[in-house]
């Protein structure tokens, strides 16, 4: 029993290295399901360490979000969780889709439909700023927005 986790561990850390390769490419940015993704003027939020509930900064962001996403409505998003370098691989790509979803829940609840809206968590795979300090880390933690048609 004992190998047999150790081989489905050794598994899940290469796919979960090899969906971070993937994540790391650069170039167009795609979904994956052929639709290319489009720049919407919907600014990152952030979180605090270990958080995933919305801040008061973010609420306003998230309100301005929600307007915008009402005055166009043939634009869908995808939320991106993120995290700073801090706990395991497994923890941040968890943290970061709670962080997602508290977005996306916050959205439904000022009028955006759900199904115009997708979540994904990088976890600690795509720093803004890969420096190893508070100031780095808090600008690592947080939702990015990407659009879509």
């Amino acid at each position: 029993m004992k190998f047999q986790h150790k081989i489905l561990t050794l598994a899940l850390t290469a796919g979960l290295a090899l969906f971070g390769a993937a994540c790391q490419k650069k170039g167009p940015v795609s979904s994956g399901d052929g639709v290319d993704l489009i720049n919407v003027p919907l600014e990152s939020i952030h979180f605090d360490f270990d958080k995933y509930n919305i801040r008061p900064d973010a609420q306003q962001k998230l309100s301005s979000h929600s307007e915008w996403l009402k005055s166009n409505p043939n634009v869908n998003i995808i939320i991106e969780g993120n995290t700073d370098e801090w706990g395991t691989e497994e923890y941040n790509l968890a943290l970061g889709e709670r962080r997602a979803m508290a977005a996306k829940n916050y959205l439904i609840n000022l009028g955006v439909s759900a199904d115009r809206m997708n979540t994904i968590s990088y976890g600690e795979s795509r720093p803004v700023n890969p420096e190893h300090n508070q100031a780095a880390w808090a600008q690592n933690r947080r939702d990015d927005f990407k659009g879509r048609r």
